[in-house]
């Protein structure tokens, strides 16, 4: 059955997802401040800044009134910068109702509170947070408006909207898994991209595949270690939101996170790295979240740790490395808290 979906707002991410919900058969207005933008959807069926070169769906249009967007809208699908989650799901307040399935496909935590955006997204729309939808996984936006073949996850405590979600988005090239790990999903997603970073910096600075593997390698299993202590699964993390979004993030050229810590690898200071990129980093949001979270819960992210450090107190990055390098000895398999599969799922 077709849907009317409104998607917030109009950047790489969330105009590939619009794109995707409109090969499928939904109407989809994406909602966006900027009037040229809106303009260039309607008329040319293209966003050139975000996606150039593809070609949008005539089903998909665009407002720059959050009315609009939202009219008979039986979904909402948030893809908004970390930075401004709050402000736009404030906005969007007026026109949600109860009853409405509300998606999220930000990887990110809200700076100064620490909170995922899930709980961002319950505390403005005034509804539960198990009923958010995380959508995640490794997923590039320039190969999905290009339908090439992607495998993502929707988590939810209820079953019902990560079903609906799942319903919503899934078709011959843009298959959808669900999982109850709303947590583990969503921090899966956000951490994964300081290591992103780090992978970065570290084929900026030359040093090879062996180097990058280890990054990667203990960086999941430092993503696990938080996750768990803050309530993930940690079969989460051997999955699609974890393992899968770590190697598509970490290596891939199209990756924004891996492309600033190349540029920061090579030499060039942050400010001049982000005028750079011209988009938004959520890695380097997401470090300084990590690093306070590690801090506040009392629990191990050395690479988070030595990444705050060359991103917010000019640390040089070999020496970063040296850092880690020199950690005192310790046995590779670590110990993690062990729950039933109730305690989980509860």
């Amino acid at each position: 059955m077709a849907e009317k979906v409104a998607v917030l707002v109009a950047g790489s991410w969330g105009t590939a997802l619009a794109s995707v919900l409109a090969n499928n058969g939904h109407e989809v207005t994406i909602w966006t401040r900027n009037a040229g933008q809106a303009e260039e959807i309607n008329t040319l069926h293209t966003n050139s800044r975000y996606l150039p070169g593809a070609e949008l769906s005539s089903r998909i249009s665009a407002a720059t009134e959050m009315s609009k967007a939202a009219e008979n809208a039986n979904a909402v699908v948030i893809v908004a910068p970390s930075a401004a989650m709050r402000q736009v799901c404030a906005d969007f307040k007026p026109f949600y109702r109860d009853g409405m399935l509300v998606v999220h496909a930000t990887k990110g935590f809200e700076t100064e509170s620490l909170k995922r955006m899930s709980t961002v997204i319950a505390e403005e729309l005034g509804c539960p947070e198990g009923q958010v939808v995380v959508l995640s996984g490794p997923s590039h936006a320039e190969e999905v408006v290009r339908q090439c073949p992607t495998t993502v996850v929707v988590a939810s405590q209820d079953d019902h909207g990560a079903e609906a979600a799942q319903d919503l988005f899934m078709n011959s090239y843009f298959r959808v898994y669900t999982n109850r790990d709303q947590i583990g999903v969503e921090l899966a997603g956000a951490l994964k991209n300081i290591i992103a970073l780090g992978a970065g910096m570290s084929d900026g600075l030359g040093f090879g595949d062996n180097a990058k593997a280890a990054l990667l390698t203990r960086g999941l299993a430092e993503i696990t270690r938080a996750g768990v202590d803050m309530g993930a699964n940690p079969l989460t993390f051997a999955g699609l939101a974890g393992i899968g979004d770590l190697v598509v993030t970490a290596t891939s050229k199209h990756s924004r996170n891996w492309r600033a810590g190349s540029l920061l690898g090579q030499g060039q200071p942050l400010d001049q790295v982000l005028d750079t990129m011209g988009m938004v980093v959520e890695g380097i949001r997401t470090t300084k979240a990590a690093y306070a979270m590690s801090r506040k819960l009392n629990v191990q992210m050395p690479i988070a740790e030595q990444l705050y450090k060359v991103l917010f107190e000019q640390k040089d990055v070999r020496s970063a490395v040296e850092a880690l390098m020199g950690r005192d000895p310790k046995t590779e398999m670590e110990v993690m808290p062990l729950k039933t599969w109730e305690q989980w799922h509860s």
